[in-house]
């Protein structure tokens, strides 16, 4: 009847406590009531309105769990808990789709159909700790209204028929939804709300018992008449803060990340050949009984159904080699063996860090009893891929990194980003790519940025974005990968000599620029420590796989412990004092993963090296030097220079052998999101000169009534007037909002009157993109070569010569490594002048890998909490120089995504009212004001001079 915006949901309605409903289907990623699924995550609400437990359950991707929603008790006003995967059953219940909204909630409270006060607050969902003011209330801060969440609450409390009502907005990609109706409720702590309504029902006592004084007394109370408006203070002016000073009229608009992950175990991958009916079987079950078509299996029931088939498989003891003829026999039992240790390490399964492909390879006729021919596999390829876990250290560097960036990246707000952030000022968004590791190192930024509590689960899936098309995947560039690869290794198969005299200014420029001269020789080295620690580990394990053996473990699964997994931010101290390796890694991975790295960079038999596993093997020996150096691995250590010798040449010219095939690598890895980056740029630009052109015209028309007057905005024609004047008025606002609704990047703002914050106008970007290494070498090398297109010849770089050398001796871009982008504008400086915004760019290598070189007390300390510290901001330019916006888009544009390709550019309604399309709303608003046209000649003289002020104000902020 009323239209109101509601989340989708559905009734499951039980008579008795646990009755089983032919309509409602449990599985572990949703529910289904009527035919109607809902994904996790989604909320669950007992239909009964006084029973306040709210839960939300989150997917497997995300680690799983649920999170208790509840009253305030103290500090906090949710708890999570990882274990619970099943729903209640109970009771009814009301299921809803979850709604991310950044982290903040819109309580809305109406005094009668023509009157709303909103307030922001920080939300439970996220990680349930309650803000409080030093007068123990809960902080919150007034919000305007959009015209559609004006027309909202004059529907809700129409339908509700309570003049005096609350209701909950959750604001949710541009679209604001109402997910509860308090009733009877009243603002907590706003002086602001209780002089309105007062108003409000003076208002409505007058139109019922005296309409003909109605329209002549001004809607403001008596005493507050002649009562001037003070100014509000002028915006803090600061430089930068890393790049010199430029003066004392910048203010910082923008903050772009590019950020890779955390610290992380090392990637695997198992392939093997199978026959066994078991796995063929399961492999039909899962493909819909298709026999040539590829399996996936990530989640815990496919995988647990792959572990129950594995068990069966897997010898209980191993037996000796008797003759080369039972080699392939014995490899392939130790595969599944390893398979099956994969599947039940850590005792838990989750499909961000496991997935097994079955691939069909070879096919049967089979006949069935009735006669039917039918076609089953015979043998199949199993891809089990797995590691790349971010670790404790990964999760504690991602938190430390996002409370860096909070005190030093937002120069000039006195009260904090987190003030800033919460009321409506920081238009923040976090975006990550598909991979677990991301996701998480993601989340643990955003709860260092934000000051947030509790596990990782809540914040990701209420903060951070995928972004799988944009951070994912290497297929673009795979052509020109494989061909730098393989001139990469001739270069140091061939024993060539690298010559930079031609280039004796810029080493950089050099085909294979960074390897070390003596590469074939290290290899042999490589392989001969790599079989030496390889050696030791097999002994570990053989003892180990002993002793499981003698207390019949193999047919044991731990205990779920999804929480500590992803929840921990400490070393496990009881396994390290055992003598175990760190993590939920056992002896028999450890030695898997060795002896694939021993058997992939040397085959013996053709005498061959593949220099692609040098990462791989730098990988792990930095691994385990960090955090199993308690094993005391013989040769480790030399192991590690070695492979860092190499993997420092390697792994920059994997991604191009010479800076022309580094920036065309580089823009077809990145493309989309250094489109994306422009976009975001544009943006905050067309932004800030909106709201500068509208403050000028501010200026001129200050004298005049029909400035515009804030009050009017935030409560939506507040003392009525004609009910076809008051729809018309709604009409137009709702079509501009509708125009608005097209943008997918919807803004909100403050109340800039009563929000008690000094600077209500200041607004900052910012958008943060998680992802891997290549994304980070790939943006990296085309702001560091773009000037070398043919389309910007005789433009200097982006980069300055000393940050060239810096880049070229730095080599890797490590766990948490960055790039930032800020923007700047000068707000003394013309609109039309290109200074008026200023870029400034800056890097970090990430984790700081020297200590691990050295034998000092920091090393110990280190070692003790097995993480590796981040490496501050470096500069990408000159002390002084001046790289204006301008400059960059034309620098940048050619190797980006056209912006026709991405959705059309958003003017934020953080701002709805600055802008050229919103403007004519101000004047006819004051044009609606009733004591302007009927009001007394003292009501018209108090209606102008308050005008004048607010307009006075508002021109000043």
């Amino acid at each position: 009847m009323y239209g109101i915006p509601v989340p989708r949901y559905a009734l499951v309605n039980r008579e008795y406590p646990y009755q089983e409903l032919d309509y409602f289907v449990e599985e572990e990623d949703f529910v289904e009531v009527h035919g109607n699924r809902f994904w996790k995550p989604f909320v669950e609400k007992p239909v009964e309105g006084d029973n306040h437990s709210v839960m939300i359950y989150y997917p497997s991707s995300a680690g799983g769990g649920m999170k208790a929603l509840f009253r305030k008790v103290g500090n906090r006003s949710s708890e999570f808990h990882p274990e619970v995967r099943r729903v209640r059953r109970e009771g009814s219940y009301i299921y809803e789709e979850f709604l991310p909204t950044g982290g903040t909630d819109v309580k809305v409270y109406t005094v009668g159909p023509e009157y709303a006060h909103a307030e922001a607050r920080k939300s439970p969902v996220v990680d349930g700790v309650v803000m409080r003011n030093p007068d123990g209330k809960e902080v919150r801060y007034p919000v305007l209204l959009t015209p559609a969440e004006k027309q909202i609450a004059r529907d809700v409390c129409i339908a509700f028929r309570q003049a005096v009502c609350g209701f909950d907005l959750l604001r949710c990609e541009g679209r604001s939804y109402v997910c509860d109706v308090n009733g009877w409720s009243f603002v907590k702590n706003s002086y602001k709300y209780y002089d309105d309504a007062t108003c409000v029902l003076r208002k409505i006592i007058l139109d019922a018992k005296a309409p003909h004084l109605s329209t002549t007394i001004p809607p403001i109370l008596p005493w507050m008449v002649h009562q001037p408006v003070h100014p509000s203070e002028g915006l803090p002016r600061h430089g930068s803060g890393i790049i010199g000073n430029f003066g004392q009229s910048e203010e910082l608009r923008c903050v772009i990340a590019i950020i890779r992950h955390g610290d992380r175990t090392p990637k695997q991958k198992v392939k093997l050949k199978v026959t066994e009916e078991k796995l063929l079987n399961l492999m039909l079950k899962y493909s819909g009984g298709r026999p040539r078509a590829e399996t996936k299996m990530k989640s815990a029931v496919q995988l647990q159904d792959l572990l129950d088939a594995t068990r069966a498989l897997v010898p209980r003891a191993r037996t000796g080699r008797e003759s080369d003829s039972e080699a392939e026999d014995i490899e392939h039992a130790e595969k599944l063996r390893q398979v099956k240790a994969v599947l039940e390490e850590g005792g838990h399964f989750s499909g961000i860090y496991r997935k097994v492909q079955l691939k069909p390879l070879k096919w049967e006729k089979v006949t069935k009893s009735n006669g039917e021919v039918e076609e089953r596999p015979t043998e199949a390829l199993m891809v089990l891929k797995y590691g790349g876990v971010l670790t404790h250290a990964g999760r504690k560097q991602a938190d430390e990194l996002g409370r860096y960036f909070r005190n030093n990246m937002y120069p000039g707000e006195g009260t904090g980003l987190l003030r800033l952030h919460s009321t409506y000022r920081h238009d923040l968004k976090i975006y990550s790519s598909d991979e677990g590791r991301v996701q998480m190192s993601a989340a643990a930024f955003a709860k260092g940025l934000l000051d947030l509590e509790g596990p990782l689960t809540p914040i990701l899936v209420s903060l951070v974005s995928k972004d799988s098309s944009m951070l994912d995947g290497l297929e673009n560039a795979s052509i020109e990968m494989d061909e730098a690869k393989a001139r990469l290794n001739e270069i140091i198969t061939s024993e060539a000599k690298i010559v930079h005299d031609n280039y004796s200014e810029e080493p950089w420029m050099t085909d294979g620029a960074g390897l070390t001269p003596k590469a074939s020789e290290l290899l042999a080295k490589l392989v001969k420590l790599t079989k030496k620690v390889t050696e030791q580990v097999r002994l570990l394990a053989s003892d180990e796989d002993e002793k499981l053996v003698e207390t019949s473990l193999y047919n044991v699964i731990c205990p779920y412990d999804q929480a500590k997994a992803l929840g921990k931010t400490n070393i496990d101290v009881d396994r390290i004092a055992a003598g175990l390796p760190c993590g939920s890694e056992g002896f028999l991975l450890m030695y898997a993963r060795w002896r694939k790295l021993e058997r992939d960079l040397y085959n013996e038999r053709k005498d061959r090296f593949d220099i692609t596993q040098i990462p791989d093997v730098y990988d792990s020996c930095k691994y385990d030097l960090l955090h199993n150096a308690h094993l005391n691995l013989e040769g480790l250590d030399e192991l590690f220079k070695v492979a860092q010798l190499l993997a420092d040449g390697v792994i920059p010219n994997e991604y191009g052998i010479n800076p022309r095939q580094k920036l065309k690598i580089g823009s077809k890895i990145a493309r989309r999101l250094l489109g994306k980056i422009l976009i975001d740029l544009r943006n905050t630009r067309e932004e800030a000169i909106g709201v500068t052109e509208l403050k000028s015209n501010q200026d001129l028309n200050s004298e005049t009534p029909r400035a515009a007057k804030e009050d009017t905005d935030h409560n939506f024609k507040l003392h009525g007037t004609m009910e076809s004047t008051r729809r018309s008025s709604f009409n137009s606002d709702r079509s501009m909002d509708q125009d608005d609704d097209d943008d997918k990047e919807t803004k909100y703002r403050l109340d800039p009157k009563y929000a008690n914050v000094r600077t209500p106008e200041r607004h900052v970007r910012t958008r943060l993109y998680f992802t891997s290494e290549s994304h980070i070498h790939s943006v990296m090398n085309v702001l560091r070569y773009c000037n070398l297109d043919e389309s910007l010849q005789g433009e200097p770089s982006l980069v300055c010569d000393s940050a060239l050398d810096r880049l070229y001796k730095t080599k890797e871009l490590d766990y948490m490594s960055y790039i930032v982008l800020r923007m700047f504008e000068d707000t003394e400086v013309a609109l039309e002048d290109p200074k008026r915004f200023r870029m400034e760019m800056t890097f970090s290598r990430g984790a700081d890998l020297s200590p691990l070189e050295r034998k000092d007390t920091k090393a110990s300390t280190l070692h003790l909490d097995h993480t590796l510290p981040i490496m501050g901001p470096e500069r990408l330019q000159d002390l002084r120089s001046y790289l204006t916006l301008e400059m960059m888009e034309k620098m940048i544009r050619p190797f980006a995504m056209p912006a026709e390709d991405f959705p059309p550019p958003s003017i934020p309604h953080g701002f709805t009212g600055y802008f050229s399309k919103s403007s004519g709303v101000l004047e006819r608003l004051v044009n609606l004001w009733p004591f302007h046209k009927h009001g007394s000649n003292a009501a018209k003289k108090a209606s102008k001079q308050s005008t004048k002020n607010q307009a006075e104000e508002i021109s000043k902020k």
